[in-house]
């Protein structure tokens, strides 16, 4: 059974005075340890399928459905909360907090989930994650004294401590030279395998591509076939 799937979704948006058809009849069925890539043009709608998937934004029409749960018809404090319990979110920018060490970085993102864990407990979660991807000794830095391959293990780390069904990246290795991307992607691929985390990307990197279980590739809002 699907974890997650998508039900002739489409997505209309204004830019100015303009009505942008973003995505146009999406049927897609998202399984348990899946690694997908999206791939296709920039304005393909990858990052708008990327970010429904993720309720960060509600379809204009169709059902996008998750254990049973019609996403679409939750308010915005509901999926908040869906956010919050079932997706790590990995992006091309990094998006971290600047005056804030590696450690409360990711220690934020846990407590958002599991405000109740004692300080023993958010410490072992913590340092198991940055163990995971190799930064447990830069642990106090902040994300300017790192590079830019280890502020995306810390990105990743900030993902996957809440423990999420899915990890949705949006041109994970963008930002990043070809050996430190594959070493990215080589992280991901293995978190993939031993954890059962379900991984989806929005990417050009053929090395994503490469790694995927399946590529869904989309142009002018559509599933190419």
């Amino acid at each position: 059974m699907s974890l997650l799937k998508l039900e002739k979704v489409e997505k209309f948006y204004l830019t100015g005075k303009v009505q942008v058809h973003a995505l146009k009849g999406i049927d897609l069925e998202v399984e348990k340890e899946d690694f997908i890539a999206l791939v296709g043009p920039s304005g393909s709608g990858k990052t708008t399928l990327l970010n429904i998937i993720g309720c960060i934004d509600k379809p204009t029409r169709g059902k996008v459905i998750m254990e049973n749960i019609v996403l679409n018809e939750k308010s915005p404090d509901e999926l908040a909360t869906l956010r919050r319990y079932y997706f790590g979110f990995i992006f091309q920018s990094f998006n971290l907090i600047p005056v804030l060490n590696v450690y409360e970085n990711i220690e934020i993102a846990l407590n958002l989930k599991y405000p109740t864990l004692s300080k023993k407990e958010r410490e072992h979660k913590i340092l198991e994650i940055l163990e995971l991807v190799g930064l447990k000794d830069k642990k106090d830095l902040k994300p300017l004294e790192l590079s830019g391959g280890e502020q995306q293990r810390v990105s990743i780390a900030r993902a996957l401590v809440k423990d999420p069904e899915f990890v949705l990246a949006d041109e994970p290795t963008a930002n990043l030279d070809s050996e430190t991307g594959k070493n990215i992607v080589n992280l991901m691929k293995e978190l993939n395998e031993k954890s059962g985390v379900t991984f989806i990307f929005s990417t050009h990197d053929p090395l994503i591509m490469q790694y995927a279980k399946r590529i869904i590739r989309l142009r002018d809002g559509k599933i190419e076939v």
